[in-house]
């Protein structure tokens, strides 16, 4: 969401930060006005009342006058993206009084800064209450705004909320709670049929037809009407129906939630059970027992926690959850305390609990956090029930090309009337006239016609296993030119398989041990490593957890005993710990086997995990695992080999994955449950490197190459090592083998350094350096020297770190367009800079899909302009799109259907639009003799063209080969309006000609409508026609025996009949983005019927057929005439969509031509930079004061509020 002028702090915000954020103005009723406009009501037939309820600001504003929100009754909320779309929402008041005494002079809540106790008004015992898509907001008279009540304050410490919340609250202040935050429960009603259906016949869509409708029964126009009121009807029940059944749908997936026993503890009962919409943020849960879903967001205050996350992040692993820090002195917000690490101490509201681990005797307590819709299931039922509007270039298109028409009917209403008033005709006439010309015009049905190819589009992603959250999206898949994909799982395997371990002793590395040779590594500190430093858990007698963790632990041949089940021979000391010990058929060992007491979780920032284990015989150590560069951080600097770096390299150049390990010995008797992290990550031995080998997916190679082939963008974002993921990028051809590839090593001020600074090092000349003394055949094949080129070779490839990435945004913001115009690796990156990277893509004006696995990808998944989970399950809140199949063969499927669905939408606009110009024309020919078309004329055309057309046309699949272009974005665009307008010449052209062609045949008579047919040779009626003289005169328009029949009639309609028939076929696309024309069955189908249909009209000589669709028998010749018409204007058509609409040749010579440029920042920056030989600087260390090459635009916000970051940099 781009930031908006009008988001500035003079009127407080509501979901601030969020996708829903809205401004809050204030505004107390007026009597006065309100009478006025029940009046306005009255007077206007309900017209004004439905102009408010589309426009509820202009109600607001026409009822209230504006006053400070402390006083308001009524708030219009204002949404601050670039929709600015309003609502009108009532101030109600919640009262205490019986449940709190009046005199009562002790705080409500026990805590005295508790945000609670600010919004109770006293003496009144009353709370100024807002309700906003679901979630309830409480007026804070101290902070003049409203704010959310419904979630526990961010402002306690960790101590505090151990102290405050570790027992409970007291029975009243949970009632208190209770009736302020409301229930917690993600309740969703079945919304009644009746309240369904007033809501859609108040659509402005059937609005506008009920106007048409009443209009033609003015006109007489009966059977069209009821035809129109009986499509009407079945399009609402339809409509109706599908809300109805999703509304059940939604009812059921979370009705099932809201009633969960659970223990809580009250300070003066103890612990008690009860039903979990009684919640309130501030109780402390009680977790026990097996498996169960969590009813609400909670922190965990003591134990530990396994849980199934796969609602969130799509990821079905095991993620343990650790307490929050206690007996730390802390002055800071908790969330603040706990850095990166803050969300493994969050219980997620949806999420199942697998396992619930206590401290000794003591069982596992979690604090609420927050309640119903506030919870992170709440967030993700609303962005259902809420979407966010997709702005769209095409849709906004749609809507000026509308008003367009409308400016259109305009001109022919005044047409129109001066026709009619000019030739004596009633008033009453007149306006009926005039405000047909309208329903003509404007076609009501489309902006609805824009999403028919998403539907059609959707379902076919849909049999192909990709569900898709957010069918808006589909579209601008169709745009998409770069592509994200995370590494580990997207590209390569999930599973790893154990190379070796490279141990470390003293200052070098042992000779690497390989895991397939048979021979088991000697006990020691690394085994005991492998076999504790995990977060693995067993869940019914399976262990389960991280491949990597899963993988490294197998190949101990160890076992993992079920803490549920308690352990032999410790006594019942280690009830609730995880048990590993050597298997059967393995050694034993001399401490007999080991329990892991503690664990600091994997996080993707910090980039490491720590264990405390003890082993049988007592002893105590802290094991880490993690990426080599972070592990030797913490590790004492005489035990890592000297060698460190370039060992690292050389497995890591070959594609491996390196782990790194270390350990430390802890005193006797400890007590782990107070330790710190930062006291056991210190003071560290460095063990040595776990190698294990990740290979590409089979998928992954000819996707890519697909993808570039299209001119996609391909870009690697990865938490793993930077050598790591260049190799696998060579491996996956992302980074071709002509290509020069360069290093960008950037680095923050520090002592003794002058500024911060950035290295820029051609790779192959690193790997060179890195390799010289290792041993022959083990180092990979350095990239021969490149000849000379060119400083601005387009095949050119910058790879850097999370880090570097920092630094470049710190201190070198003028390089980040410059490094991401030709950025291919970013390796060691966390959730949030993957996020931050999209952003940046998109601040480029790149279209950017994303391609992840897992909960690293979510942030990213979510700003992204596609985003797409591989992931089991169908939907998620992790990303708009979903694809069972676990490999990247759905991104240039969604890429094929978002063009398919993109084109089809053009294609159906510029149809519809021209169907109503070409029925406008012809009507508008007509007004000039008084005439119009009959009412099974219109009819023929509306339903048994045009609707079957609009059903049938969209069902083109995506063309399976993807183009190297994308199609236009906007209606605006020069080739669709070419389109259009030659489209709409070459119809007028044709009506006009038929329309003064037929008045100058030898047989025309502007009265005698017989007079055709009854000359000799005329026509094969001349038999069974009455002379001339016995037919009766009627004057064309003037309803009677002939009614609208004329020769005129006759032949403008057949002719804009066929037409509509001809621009169906011509705009119908096929290649390069959907299938061929001939494949849609269905269509082709309907399309021959049709013709056959108007061809039978036109040489049919069927009286009593012709008098009911009021045409009239003309010669032979004369309909072959009509033929040869619509023949050359079928022809010139096609002519002008080949060869100067659909020319990309002659378009990209006409730009030549014009010196038109792409106005695309990334665009505009590559032709900056072409002219730049010092670019890109090789060898060089720059620092700040670099030229900088200024890109209109980028330094300007870009957010995407779906997504909100809490990690900070790492340090």
């Amino acid at each position: 969401m781009g930031q908006n002028p009008a988001r500035s702090h003079r009127h407080p915000l509501l979901h601030e930060g969020e996708d829903a954020e809205m401004e809050v103005f204030g505004y107390k009723a007026q009597g006065l006005r309100e009478a006025l406009c029940v009046a306005g009501y009255v007077l206007s037939c309900g017209a004004l009342w439905l102009v408010f309820y589309w426009k509820p600001e202009w109600g607001v504003w026409a009822t209230c006058r504006p006053s400070h929100l402390e006083e308001a009754d009524t708030v219009l909320l204002r949404t601050t993206d670039e929709f600015q779309a309003y609502t009108r929402k009532k101030v109600t008041w919640i009262s205490l009084s019986t449940f709190i005494p009046a005199n009562s002079s002790h705080p409500l809540i026990a805590d005295p800064c508790s945000l609670l106790n600010k919004v109770i008004m006293k003496p009144e015992l009353k709370v100024r209450c807002l309700t906003v898509q679901k979630v309830r907001y409480a007026w804070d008279p101290s902070a003049q705004e409203f704010r959310k009540v419904g979630v526990l304050e961010d402002c306690h410490t960790c101590s505090e909320i151990h102290a405050q919340f570790g027992s409970g609250l007291a029975s009243r202040e949970q009632e208190i709670r209770r009736i302020i935050c409301g229930p917690n429960a993600i309740e969703v009603e079945i919304t009644p049929i009746w309240k369904l259906l007033v809501k859609e016949v108040l659509n402005p869509f059937y609005v506008f037809q009920l106007f048409s409708v009443c209009l033609w029964f003015a006109e007489e126009y009966v059977e069209y009407s009821v035809a129109i009121i009986l499509m009407s009807l079945l399009s609402i029940s339809l409509t109706v129906y599908d809300l109805r059944k999703q509304s059940v749908k939604l009812h059921r997936l979370v009705a099932s939630h809201n009633c969960v026993p659970v223990q809580v503890c009250n300070k003066e009962t103890g612990v008690q059970e009860v039903e979990s919409h009684h919640l309130v943020p501030g109780d402390t849960l009680v977790l026990d027992g097996g498996r169960s879903l969590l009813p609400c967001d909670a922190i965990l205050l003591s134990g530990q926690c396994t849980v199934n996350e796969s609602m969130l992040t799509g990821e079905s692993i095991p993620v343990t959850k650790t307490p929050l820090p206690r007996g730390q002195p802390d002055t800071q917000p908790w969330q603040a305390s706990c850095a990166e690490d803050w969300k493994r101490h969050l219980l997620f509201c949806g999420t199942e609990v697998i396992q619930a681990r206590g401290d000794g005797q003591r069982p596992a307590k979690a604090v609420v956090l927050r309640t119903g819709f506030s919870t992170a299931k709440g967030d993700l039922v609303r962005s259902i029930l809420y979407p966010k509007p997709m702005n769209f270039r095409l849709y906004r298109d749609a809507m000026r090309f509308l008003m367009c028409l409308i400016g259109i009917a305009a001109v022919g209403m005044v047409y129109a009337v001066c026709v009619f008033a000019l030739n004596g005709e009633e008033a009453g006439e007149v306006v009926k006239k005039a405000l047909d010309v309208i329903t003509i015009a404007v076609p009501p049905a489309l902006p609805a016609a824009l999403t028919t190819g998403v539907i059609y589009a959707q379902r076919r992603l849909r049999r192909k296993g990709i569900f898709c959250i957010s069918p808006q999206r589909i579209n601008v898949c169709g745009q998409l030119n770069l592509f994200c994909f995370d590494k580990t799982g997207t590209l390569t395997e999930d599973g790893l398989d154990l190379w070796g371990i490279v141990l470390a002793q003293g200052r070098s590395f042992l000779a690497a041990h390989h895991f397939s040779s048979g021979h088991p590594l000697p006990w020691g500190p690394a085994w005991a490593a492998m076999a504790s430093c995990h977060s693995l858990v067993v869940v019914d007698g399976t262990i389960q957890g991280d491949p990597l963790d899963l993988k490294m632990f197998e190949a101990t041949r160890w076992e993992m005993e079920d803490p549920q089940g308690g352990h032999e021979g410790n006594g019942g000391d280690w009830a609730h710990t995880v048990v590993v010990r050597p298997g059967s058929n393995m050694e034993q060992v001399a401490g007999g086997g080991m329990a892991i007491l503690r664990q600091f979780p994997f996080s993707s920032a910090l980039q490491r995990m720590t264990t405390v284990a003890q082993e049988f015989s007592g002893a105590c150590h802290a094991f880490m695992k993690g990426a080599p560069e972070r592990v030797v951080h913490f590790c004492r600097p005489e035990t890592v080999p000297a060698s460190f770096t370039s060992e690292l390299q050389l497995y890591t150049s070959q594609g491996f994955r390196v782990i790194g390990l270390a350990h430390k010995a802890l005193p006797t008797g400890v007590e782990v449950a107070s330790l710190a992290r930062d006291s056991v990550e210190s003071e560290l031995a460095f063990l040595g490197l776990l190698v294990m080998e990740n290979r590409l997916k089979s998928e992954t190679q000819p996707v890519l190459e697909e993808l570039s082939q299209a001119r996609i963008r391909s870009v690697m974002v990865t938490g793993d090592n930077i050598q790591t993921a260049i190799t696998v990028a060579r491996k996956a051809g992302m980074i071709p083998r002509a290509s020069r590839v360069i290093l960008i090593e950037a680095n923050a001020q520090a002592e003794g350094e002058p500024s911060a600074s950035i290295a820029w090092t051609p790779l192959e000349e690193r790997e060179g350096h890195a390799c010289s003394g290792a041993e022959e055949g083990g180092c990979p094949k350095a990239e021969s020297r490149l000849p000379s080129q060119p400083a601005n070779h387009p095949r050119l490839h910058f790879c850097l770190s999370g880090r570097s990435y920092d630094v470049l945004g710190q201190h070198f913001p003028h390089l980040v367009p410059k490094v991401l115009l030709h950025g291919m690796v970013f390796a060691r990156m966390s959730p949030a800079q993957k996020a931050r990277l999209v952003q940046d893509f998109q601040k480029l004006d790149y279209f950017v899909g994303m391609c992840g696995d897992g909960a690293n990808d979510c942030g990213a998944l979510k700003v992204a302009h596609a985003g797409i989970s591989l992931s089991e399950q169908e939907a998620s809140v992790a990303s708009p799109f979903t694809s069972k199949t676990p490999n990247i063969e759905c991104v240039p499927e969604l890429i094929k259907e978002g063009r398919a669905a993109l084109v089809t939408s053009f294609c159906m606009f510029k149809y519809m639009a021209l169907y109503s110009i070409i029925q406008y024309l012809g009507v508008l020919l007509l007004y000039w003799q008084l005439n119009s078309f009959g009412n099974y004329q219109f009819l023929f055309q509306d339903l048994a063209i045009t609707t079957l057309i609009g059903m049938t046309m969209s069902l083109n699949g995506a063309f399976p080969k993807l183009a190297p272009f994308r199609p236009p974005a906007r209606l605006t665009s020069p080739p669709l309006l070419l389109s259009v307008v030659l489209n709409l010449l070459l119809s007028l052209a044709t009506q006009v000609c038929g329309f003064l062609l037929v008045q100058g045949q030898p047989w025309y008579s502007p009265k005698d409508f017989r007079s055709a047919c009854s000359l000799p040779g005329n026509g094969s009626q001349e038999e069974l026609s009455p002379p001339a003289s016995a037919t009766p005169e009627v004057s064309p328009g003037k309803e009677g025996e002939g009614g609208y029949q004329s020769y005129e009639n006759t032949s403008v309609w057949l002719l804009s009949t066929l037409n509509c028939l001809v621009v169906a076929l011509v705009f119908s696309k096929g290649r390069p983005f959907r299938q061929p024309v001939y494949k849609n069955y269905v269509f082709i189908v309907v399309l021959v019927v049709q013709v056959a249909v108007c061809l039978f009209f036109l040489f049919a000589d069927i009286e009593g057929l012709y008098a009911r669709m009021e045409l009239v028998c003309t010669p032979t010749m004369w309909r072959v005439s009509l033929l040869l018409m619509l023949v050359a204007n079928g022809v010139a058509s096609f002519v002008a969509e080949e060869a100067l609409v659909e020319n990309r040749a002659l378009w990209s010579m006409l730009k030549g031509a014009l010196g038109f440029r792409s106005s695309s920042r990334y665009k505009k920056l590559q032709r900056a930079l072409e002219g730049d030989s010092s670019w890109p600087p090789l060898k060089t260390t720059d620092s700040l004061g670099s030229l900088a090459i200024h890109v209109d635009g980028f330094g300007g916000a870009y957010t995407n509020p779906a997504f909100v970051s809490q990690e900070d940099p790492l340090p």
